[in-house]
C-alpha cells in the first residue's frame, strides 16, 4: 500500500507521545499514514512486550493509521547494521512514503539517538539501486522519500516548524492513553518510572501548550528539518 507519511519510533508509544497529533491531523486531511516501531519495547520497566503490542494496536486504531509494523530489532540494541537498515528499507520500499517522521538526533534515551541514525541511513540507502531487497520473494525497486522531519522527545530543540494540533488533542490523548501499562496506575505493582509519575501526562500537555503558544494556538507539536523548507507564498505563513 502506498503511504503519504511513515512515522518511525524506537519503541511502541514513541510516535504517539511525540507526533500523535500530527499523525491524526494528516489522517483527518485525507493522507495515508503508517507507523513503524523499531523494537517491541521488551526492556521497558513496566508492562511486557505482549501487553505493549496490544496497546500499540489499540493506539493505531484510535489514530486511524493504515499500517503499523514492528521491525523486531532488540530493545536497547538499535545498532546501525546492514541487516537492521535492510528491515526498515523493506518497509520504506513497500509503502513508498513521501515523508518520514523520525526521532531527533540528540536525546536522553540512547535508543532514540540510535534510531535517528538508523532512520537517516535507511532513508538514504532506500534510494540506492544497488542495495537489493525483496518483499516476500518479490524484488523491490529503489525508492527514497523526498524528506524526513524529526520529532521532539525528551530533549528540546529550536523547531523548524510547529504543527497546530489543537483539534487533534482528544484523538492524540486517546492514542497515548492506550499505553496504559506505561503511565500512572495506583493499582499497578510495577516499579515507578518517569512516565508513570502522576504528573507526566500533564507535563506532556503543558509542553504542547507551550509550543502551541509560539504559533498562537492551543497546542502544537514541534519538528526539526535538516534542510531548508521551500515556501512559494509567504502570505500563507502564520495565516
Amino acid at each position: 500500500m502506498k503511504l503519504d507519511v511513515l512515522a518511525v519510533g524506537a519503541h511502541p508509544d514513541d510516535v504517539e507521545l511525540s507526533a500523535g497529533g500530527t499523525v491524526a491531523k494528516l489522517i483527518r486531511q485525507g493522507r495515508k499514514v503508517g507507523l513503524v516501531d523499531i523494537t517491541r519495547g521488551e526492556l521497558g520497566t513496566r508492562g511486557s512486550s505482549e501487553i505493549r503490542e496490544k496497546e500499540a494496536a489499540e493506539a493505531a486504531q484510535a489514530l486511524g493509521v493504515e499500517v503499523r509494523a514492528n521491525l523486531g530489532i532488540p530493545d536497547g540494541d538499535i545498532v546501525n547494521t546492514a541487516e537492521n537498515r535492510g528491515r526498515l528499507i523493506k518497509v520504506i520500499r513497500r509503502h513508498r512514503p513521501d515523508i518520514l517522521l523520525i526521532p531527533y538526533s540528540v536525546d536522553r534515551h540512547p535508543d532514540h539517538e540510535n534510531a535517528n541514525v538508523l532512520c537517516r541511513e535507511a532513508w538514504f540507502h532506500s534510494g540506492l539501486t544497488r542495495i537489493e531487497t525483496d518483499d516476500e520473494g518479490e524484488p523491490q525497486t529503489a525508492f527514497r522519500p523526498r524528506a524526513y522531519y524529526c520529532f521532539m522527545q525528551w530533549f528540546e530543540f529550536p523547531p523548524s516548524f510547529i504543527v497546530d494540533i489543537s483539534e487533534e488533542m482528544e484523538i492524540r490523548s486517546r492514542a497515548v492513553r492506550a499505553f496504559k501499562s506505561q503511565f500512572y496506575d495506583p493499582s499497578s505493582t510495577d516499579p515507578a518510572t518517569s512516565l508513570s509519575d502522576p504528573k507526566f501526562l500533564e507535563w506532556v500537555r503543558t509542553r504542547l501548550a507551550f509550543y502551541g503558544s509560539k504559533i498562537g494556538v492551543a497546542y502544537g507539536e514541534p519538528f526539526f528539518s535538516p534542510h531548508p523548507i521551500r515556501v512559494d507564498d509567504i502570505w500563507l505563513l502564520n495565516s
